[in-house]
């Protein structure tokens, strides 16, 4: 027996079935969710279940909700050798990315996966998501867990949570980690890149973080963005931190009055976090004329992290009372192999 796993079911597709006479989803009993996979029972692994109370569709998921996940992989963190979270797809990158930070010293697997398809569906995605997934979160060597940290399944691939995005709303391959490659691929045989793995906690007992500051916000730069827009963030008084979109290696407009909006924004005391908003590379500071004034006035370099990633890791940060002579270094430190340092 390779161990125990507890699925943890917040919601999302892959729990869902056709209503009778409809095409509308409708979650089901999720104890009925083993019945519809018998195949879960060949793997040698024993399986115990537990549920949201009320189901999410996953674009309903909020600080709280991850909260409350965390809280019940803490509560069974002695008992189980991994876990697998079932997720709706939409808002799965920022709940894998969230947990990667709540779950300090985490020395145990927890997966997180779901489906584009429900798993009543002729053509669902779902079985071979969750079982792969269970058998990802059950693998030992050594008597020791093989992963370690906080992954993403998803047709055929685990990714680094924090490292993932979700890019299509109508193919199975519905996630990419466009800057750093995956950590299994599943095909006849399971290819574990054991290189890549995150393995840092050593023998330092779990940490849960549930402290989170959600006063935070994400701005997309596009072009004929206007001043009125941004004035409304300088009279924002409760705003803690922003994540800007920027483009390319992390360029923006050097309009006068952009630059002293931000400015006038982080002389408050609000932390401003520079993303690229291109799918892949990362964010080079002063590389480019555009951006030097951007490092000037004190703006965070994100560098390759994700905007989902620079969100819940500001959260995190925030909700932990960073100091604020150390948070920009901290952000531009991989904590939990969110970002490529150098």
């Amino acid at each position: 027996m390779q161990g125990t796993i507890l699925l943890i079911y917040t919601g999302g597709t892959i729990g869902m079935v056709k209503s009778a006479g409809s095409d509308a989803l409708q979650a089901f009993d999720f104890k009925t969710l083993l019945n519809n996979i018998p195949e879960l029972n060949l793997l040698d692994c024993h399986i115990d279940t537990v549920s949201f109370s009320r189901p999410l569709d996953s674009s309903e998921m909020n600080p709280q909700h991850w909260v409350e996940m965390a809280s019940i992989i803490q509560n069974h963190y002695d008992k189980y050798d991994g876990f697998v979270v079932l997720h709706g797809s939409d808002t799965m990158s920022y709940t894998a990315s969230a947990l990667s930070f709540m779950l300090e010293n985490l020395n145990k697997p927890v997966i997180l996966t779901g489906s584009q398809l429900p798993i009543g569906d002729l053509r669902t995605d779902a079985k071979e998501n969750l079982i792969t997934a269970v058998q990802l979160a059950s693998l030992r060597q050594n008597n020791e867990p093989v992963i370690k940290e906080v992954g993403l399944y998803f047709e055929y691939k685990l990714y680094r949570g924090n490292r993932t995005t979700k890019i299509d709303a109508d193919h199975f391959e519905a996630f990419a980690s466009y800057n750093f490659p995956p950590l299994v691929t599943s095909g006849v045989r399971l290819v574990v890149q054991h290189q890549l793995l995150w393995d840092f906690a050593g023998t330092k007992p779990l940490k849960v973080h549930t402290d989170l500051e959600s006063r935070v916000g994400i701005i997309k730069m596009f072009p004929g963005i206007t001043p009125e827009f941004f004035d409304h963030l300088a009279s924002f008084d409760n705003l803690k931190g922003l994540v800007i979109e920027t483009y390319g290696s992390g360029n923006a407009t050097t309009a006068q009055w952009f630059l002293d909006v931000l400015k006038a924004i982080i002389d408050k005391g609000v932390h401003v976090v520079n993303v690229t908003q291109c799918a892949g590379g990362r964010v080079s500071m002063g590389h480019y004329k555009t951006s030097q004034s951007l490092l000037k006035i004190g703006v965070i370099s994100g560098k390759d992290i994700t905007t989902e990633a620079a969100i819940t890791k500001m959260m995190y940060l925030l909700g932990n009372s960073a100091p604020k002579s150390e948070f920009k270094t901290l952000f531009e430190t991989s904590l939990r192999g969110e970002l490529t340092e150098n």
